[in-house]
């Protein structure tokens, strides 16, 4: 009889413990899966600077494609359509762009060497340039505010001036100086777009291979078409940007009369790569410089950066982007904000090809569990 109850008893006690190495089993699994992630974002964080250094290479091969693709066309030679090699197109085109760029370098490097000689003898007037920008900008004190908010604002603005100041007399040698110290990397960049360019296709086949045959490898195909696409359209749109601000504020400074206008819009060219932060840069450097001559000047200046900034963000950019990217501004300043916490000048600068990025996978991981009704229209097919 004893032995009868125990193996009556015997099933409820298996099913207790089962149940309970199930939990078991399942905390377990969440343990390990935030190690994981937490490791992951450990490599990322101590990697950010080769990541950085790809992903310049990357945007690199992004600006060179098309001009590749073109080199790569037939051409007929004595009636026969012949294709240059790839790679070898891929030399003609660096020779190219290196040739542009040492004539740019030939005729602007002059006036830039100029300005930037007279610019360092006169750097000791941006000191007395700071005290007064500073007491035009507390004024408002005169309007009996709260002690505590007029701490808050002089603290700001003393900070803003500050650190505007330290970039205009500092600013230019340090960044040289910085820029001679990643030489070598930088000249990795060329070299890792040229594989690039070179191997995009045996890459995206490596890729899909480790996805199974059928909807897998099919959406695969799909999500790096689309990738590859937005973030081709953020790149192209960025280096549009980047020229025609740099042309509109050198033609604007020079017609202003400030001085330095060729570095200063050559600097509001190369600063509008970088989301929001770049272009607030322009402004404070430009408006201390010019506060140093005339008041009436600087304030033109902020006027002028702050109609162009309205006219390049809401009508000239959108043109230009089309329809390739669709992010909303509010998701754009969050990332950015996110990508200066997280890691500084690298962070916002790859806060909006990574969101993007994010977004384009969100939409076809959507589609792919059979959610398309709910991503109709966004997702759309190219040519």
């Amino acid at each position: 009889m004893a032995s009868h109850t125990r193996e009556v008893g015997n099933p409820a006690t298996t099913d207790v413990a089962g149940a309970s190495w199930s939990q078991t089993r399942a905390l377990l699994r969440v343990i390990l899966l935030l190690l994981a992630v937490a490791a992951t974002m450990w490599i990322l964080y101590a990697l950010r600077g080769v990541i950085l250094l790809v992903v310049l290479a990357i945007f690199f091969a992004y600006l060179l494609a098309p001009l590749v693709e073109l080199a790569c066309r037939p051409f007929p030679v004595r009636g026969r359509a012949h294709v240059m090699p790839r790679a070898l197109a891929i030399g003609v085109v660096y020779l190219l762009l290196l040739g542009t760029f040492l004539l740019a370098a030939t005729l602007l490097l002059p006036r830039v060497g100029t300005q930037i000689t007279q610019f360092t003898r006169e750097a000791p007037s941006i000191d007395r340039a700071r005290s007064q920008a500073l007491a035009w900008i507390t004024s408002y004190e005169a309007y009996q505010l709260p002690a505590a908010v007029r701490d808050a604002l002089n603290k700001s603005a003393t900070r803003a001036i500050d650190i505007a100041g330290t970039y205009v007399t500092e600013g230019l040698g340090n960044v040289l100086v910085q820029l001679l110290g990643f030489l070598p990397w930088l000249m990795l960049i060329p070299i890792l777009a040229f594989f690039l360019l070179k191997d995009s296709a045996s890459f995206r086949a490596i890729a899909l291979q480790t996805l199974p045959q059928g909807r897998w490898r099919w959406r695969g195909r799909e999500l790096l078409r689309d990738i590859n696409a937005t973030l081709a359209v953020y790149v192209r749109a960025q280096l549009i940007a980047c020229l025609l601000i740099g042309t509109v504020c050198t033609i604007g400074f020079s017609l202003i009369g400030v001085r330095y206008a060729l570095v200063l819009g050559i600097c509001a060219g190369l600063l509008e790569f970088i989301p929001l932060i770049g272009p607030l840069v322009v402004v404070l450097i430009a408006a201390l410089i010019a506060s140093v001559y005339s008041m009436k000047q600087a304030l033109g200046i902020v006027v002028f950066l702050g109609i162009v900034r309205i006219v390049q963000d809401y009508v000239v950019y959108p043109r230009i982007i089309g329809h390739g990217m669709s992010l909303h501004p509010f998701a754009v300043i969050v990332a950015v904000l996110c990508g200066a916490a997280l890691a500084g000048v690298p962070g916002i600068f790859l806060a909006i090809p990574t969101v993007a990025t994010l977004s384009v996978g969100y939409r076809h991981w959507l589609a792919h569990t059979g959610s398309e009704g709910l991503v109709a229209g966004l997702l759309k097919r190219r040519d």
